[in-house]
């Protein structure tokens, strides 16, 4: 715990300069970095109620501003309520700014754990939590992972792709006056009618689906469309259908509500329809299969609906990266061959743009969308109205699919990249050229362990996704291993593949 500053003890200038120490990786005006920072000091209980701040020309010259900045800072502090001025005597820290923990400069009680009289033993969490992820497998990377030259893993936007302006004037005209009214209502269990339209319009029909507006359910992106589905229609004994090796995010959200979870076999057609037993369900990854790219026939998508039919289960469809798109026309999505309400449609909108702006959605019968209303108003209320409207925007003056087709062009030469290095540098690699997405799915010889190679690429740079967090059951050792395309320059494409061969030929020396 840092300790207050006594007020009638001032700090001399360097322990200003310490204290206030400007943080340089925020991305904000300088100006806005010292408002952030004398905030903090406060609300960390540093700086006690009535504690002198020091003057305008003393902070000035401490951090090395000017004393405009910090003047224009206390000013606006004051007008907040975090700063009080008195004249003749100089700025104070206001009282009412403080938590009100922090009741003095030498006494700071935790509201958590109170002054310690009376205090018992904390709760056994571990007996307490019903339902844990932890051990399960999932995708993940080092927390430093933008530190590493090659980082061949999902996880953020291309700053070269991303649509700044764009967005930017859409982000804009939704904060204009007369668009608050739009959006700045509660919502409660609908969303914004203006997104909803534009995916009715725009982006369904691309995907041969046609729905009506009460058919559609905005979420905070596919993961929450998953989940809410699982939380309504799954309990202990529900028997779901899914993908070996699959996605496994909708595996772990999954698992948290049913353990009857069936691995059904994958090959070059995708899923292998003629594998499935008696079933509840089936989640299936028809556009470019997760992890193995692979696009689900045609013949076998007439033959799982079918069989949906007959044997009475639900298909839940995500549309894995269907706009990613090299060449020609996408094959129709299994909803849009739908003629019984069989299927459960997923969809993101904000997966090529940037992943953390966390916007998806739902298109199934009207009787499910209303129950999914109910139980989303239970958890999250609405995604963000703001962010709905502003991405209504976004379609509707064109940018999304401008903005599909630059991605699918880089994509496109990212991938020849590297299916043109693994061919020349690790031809012992076995990998196929997908018809789309932003991934390669690479098996290596037999005595590889993917999960061990990603271990080691570490150490040489590299950021790969092991292939064994794909499988519910995965083989020992697991020859896979998954290369995104989403986080690397095309430039450091082939140093990257480069890199990871040595660290195969560390690995096979070792033998």
């Amino acid at each position: 715990m840092n300790a207050t500053v006594n007020p009638k003890l001032p700090p001399t200038t360097p322990l200003w300069a310490q204290l206030f120490a400007l943080d340089d990786h925020t991305g904000l005006p300088l100006q806005s970095r010292l408002r952030l920072k004398v905030v903090q000091v406060i609300l960390d209980g540093r700086l006690a109620a009535g504690a002198a701040l020091p003057s305008s020309r003393d902070l000035a010259q401490a951090l090395g501003l000017s004393r405009n900045t910090v003047t224009a800072v206390y000013q606006q502090l004051v007008d907040e309520g975090y700063l009080e001025s008195r004249p003749r005597s100089g700025v104070f820290v206001n009282a009412g700014a403080l938590p009100a923990s922090i009741v003095s400069a030498d006494k700071f009680i935790d509201p958590f754990k109170g002054d310690g009289a009376g205090a018992g033993a904390p709760p056994q969490w571990d007996a307490r939590v019903l339902r844990s992820l932890r051990e399960q497998p999932t995708l993940s990377k080092p927390a430093q992972w933008r530190k590493f030259p090659y980082p061949f893993v999902y996880g953020t936007h291309d700053a070269q792709l991303f649509p700044t302006e764009d967005f930017r004037e859409c982000c804009v005209r939704s904060l204009a006056r007369s668009q608050l009214p739009n959006w700045t209502p509660d919502f409660e269990t609908d969303d914004m009618p203006d997104l909803v339209e534009q995916i009715r319009i725009r982006l369904l029909p691309k995907r041969g689906v046609f729905a009506r507006p009460e058919e559609i359910l905005v979420t905070v992106g596919a993961q929450h469309a998953l989940y809410l589905v699982a939380e309504a229609l799954f309990d202990r004994g529900t028997r779901i259908g899914f993908e070996e090796p699959g996605y496994p995010h909708a595996r772990n959200a999954f698992s948290l509500r049913t353990s009857e979870m069936i691995g059904i076999p994958v090959d070059d057609e995708g899923l292998v329809v003629d594998a499935l037993p008696a079933l509840d369900y089936v989640f299936v990854t028809p556009s470019h299969q997760s992890p193995t790219t692979r696009t689900l026939s045609l013949e076998r998508r007439q033959w799982l609906l079918r069989k949906a039919a007959l044997q009475d289960f639900v298909v839940i469809e995500d549309d894995y990266e269907a706009e990613n798109l090299y060449a020609g026309e996408p094959t129709p999505a299994l909803k849009s061959l739908d003629k019984t309400g069989r299927v459960i449609y997923i969809g993101s909108l904000s997966k090529s743009l940037a992943p953390a702006m966390r916007l998806g959605y739902i298109v199934a019968s009207k009787e499910l969308i209303s129950e999914l209303r109910v139980l989303r108003h239970a958890m999250v209320r609405h995604p963000s109205a703001f962010l709905q409207h502003a991405y209504a925007l976004f379609l509707s003056l064109g940018h999304h699919d401008s903005h599909a087709r630059r991605v699918n062009q880089v994509l496109r030469q990212r991938m020849d990249a590297v299916m043109q290095a693994l061919a020349r540098h690790i031809p012992e690699f076995e990998a196929t050229v997908p018809n789309g997405g932003a991934s390669v799915w690479v098996k290596t010889p037999d005595w590889l362990d993917g999960a061990a190679l990603s271990l080691r690429a570490r150490a040489h740079g590299v950021l790969i996704e092991p292939g064994d967090v794909f499988f519910a059951q995965p083989p020992r050792p697991c020859p896979y291993f998954r290369l995104r395309l989403s986080s690397i320059d095309v430039a450091q494409i082939e140093l990257g593949i480069l890199a990871l061969r040595d660290a195969v030929r560390a690995m096979a020396g070792e033998r």
